[in-house]
């Protein structure tokens, strides 16, 4: 198979990729600066809001589906996990995430519909987060409507002076696309500029299929994670198959969105090419 030409995106792409799986034969990152494999959180048995971390995952319920993905293998989710189980890579080392101000893209595809093979209420294909989704979370999920929307979210931490939103609240870092069909591979694409940053200047835009979605503008959005405590979570309550999962540490363009949508080997591409070897 021929490639086009190196394009300005795939230059950019090679100097700013930060975080990449391209579940071609493993279940693990191909790129990134902290641990690679996956670790898995089950809440306790016990207490209440307490959890149980482990290294490694079930491999029966998270599995590479060879050739079968939008580029190369994919990732299969066949089942939920016990006791709201998920696996996460772990963020430190593998997400561009700055106190004082950080911009990023997150990317990936899906094909699987989730009205038909999701299992619980809420799913979260990707779900960056601390403490929870509501605070200080970052993600991208499927609700429980009929048929379900594809939510973004970008929930700031809770503090004395912001004490948090609800999903429901009018004012809730949300973005909303109503009742999705998913006939095919879909890709889906998060980019952000100026969380963290403590004035009202962040902004979030989703975009499906290459094209915006909705988006949040002019607002204080501070995640305030702790790294060591903050995990990239994959396929949470998800069931299908998820590809080319990559962080960039800029936020792109919409054109550059649509471009990568447009060429879905881009990334893997990217991956390959040291900066070194562009010209």
């Amino acid at each position: 198979m021929s490639h086009p030409a190196p394009s300005a995106l795939l230059d950019s792409l090679t100097r700013h990729l930060h975080f990449y799986a391209s579940f071609d034969s493993e279940v693990r990152a191909d790129r990134g600066a902290g641990t690679r494999l996956p670790r898995t959180r089950f809440d306790h048995p016990q207490q209440n809001g307490v959890y149980e971390h482990q290294d490694g995952f079930d491999s029966t319920v998270f599995r590479i589906a060879p050739n079968r993905g939008i580029v190369g293998g994919a990732l299969e989710a066949t089942d939920t996990l016990p006791r709201r189980g998920r696996i996460y890579f772990p963020a430190a080392g593998n997400l561009p995430f700055s106190p004082d101000g950080w911009n990023g893209t997150l990317s990936f595809w899906l094909l699987g519909d989730p009205n038909l093979l999701l299992k619980g209420s809420f799913s979260d294909p990707v779900q960056i987060t601390h403490r929870g989704s509501g605070d200080g979370g970052l993600w991208v999920d499927f609700n429980n409507n009929t048929p379900r929307d594809l939510r973004a979210g970008a929930f700031p931490a809770r503090t004395a002076e912001q004490p948090g939103f609800e999903e429901s609240d009018a004012e809730a870092p949300l973005i909303v696309v109503p009742g999705l069909a998913w006939p095919g591979w879909r890709h889906v694409a998060l980019t952000w500029e100026n969380l963290d940053s403590g004035a009202a200047n962040a902004s979030v835009t989703l975009y499906l299929d290459g094209q915006p979605a909705g988006s949040l503008q002019d607002r204080k959005l501070s995640m305030a994670w702790d790294l060591t405590q903050t995990g990239i979570y994959v396929a949470v309550g998800y069931m299908g198959l998820l590809d080319e999962l990559a962080i960039v540490d800029r936020a792109l363009s919409a054109t550059e969105i649509a471009e990568l949508h447009a060429a879905p080997d881009l990334i893997a591409r990217a991956h390959q090419v040291s900066p070194g070897m562009l010209h």
